[in-house]
């Protein structure tokens, strides 16, 4: 199975603030151009599952007014990005370094800003992968975000082992508007 991976175009933010589950809009001119960058590479009908928050579906919307063979995206709330809770719309720079030294000390379980931990993310992704698998379908494309296609390839390297630490999270995302295909 081929999972393309669409990652939301560059958000209309002040650069260096922490966001994850906020549902902030996105650049209109980034969102458009990304829409027309993946109609030109998507394979024809591929089934489209969004995240929930309005960057992505901006994206999917952009996208299906370019593609209409790709059909209407299922909203799927578990390809929402990392919820940060408190440390939400916080400058990176103002969030104390006790809660980083937190959240390296148990990069599995702390729960970075009181909401969610990277298992919790890991494991709602795996859980959309299974239902993707069961539900048959060769090939489909996630509009999302950088954390979940992080954990789409740390489940794509590691399968459904307990994270350890950080250094097995995968560094790499598609930038804002970035698509990249996993062969799963």
């Amino acid at each position: 199975m081929k999972l393309w991976l669409l990652r939301h175009a560059r958000v209309d933010l002040a650069a260096g603030l922490c966001y994850g589950q906020s549902d902030v809009p996105a650049h209109a001119a980034h969102t458009d151009e990304a829409a027309r960058a993946a109609a030109a590479v998507l394979p024809p009908g591929l089934p489209m599952w969004v995240s929930g928050l309005g960057r992505a579906r901006q994206l999917s919307q952009a996208l299906c007014a370019l593609r209409p063979d790709l059909g209407m995206p299922i909203t799927d709330a578990r390809l929402n990005e990392m919820d940060f809770g408190e440390w939400e719309l916080k400058p990176w720079s103002v969030i104390p370094m006790a809660a980083f030294d937190s959240w390296m000390a148990d990069f599995a379980g702390h729960r970075f800003g009181g909401r969610e931990s990277t298992q919790d993310v890991i494991e709602r992704v795996a859980a959309a992968l299974a239902e993707l698998r069961a539900a048959g379908s060769p090939d489909a494309l996630w509009v999302t975000h950088a954390g979940v296609i992080r954990a789409v390839q740390y489940l794509a390297t590691h399968g459904a082992v307990r994270i350890r630490n950080a250094r097995q999270w995968p560094a790499e995302a598609p930038a804002p508007g970035g698509l990249v295909c996993l062969q799963l």
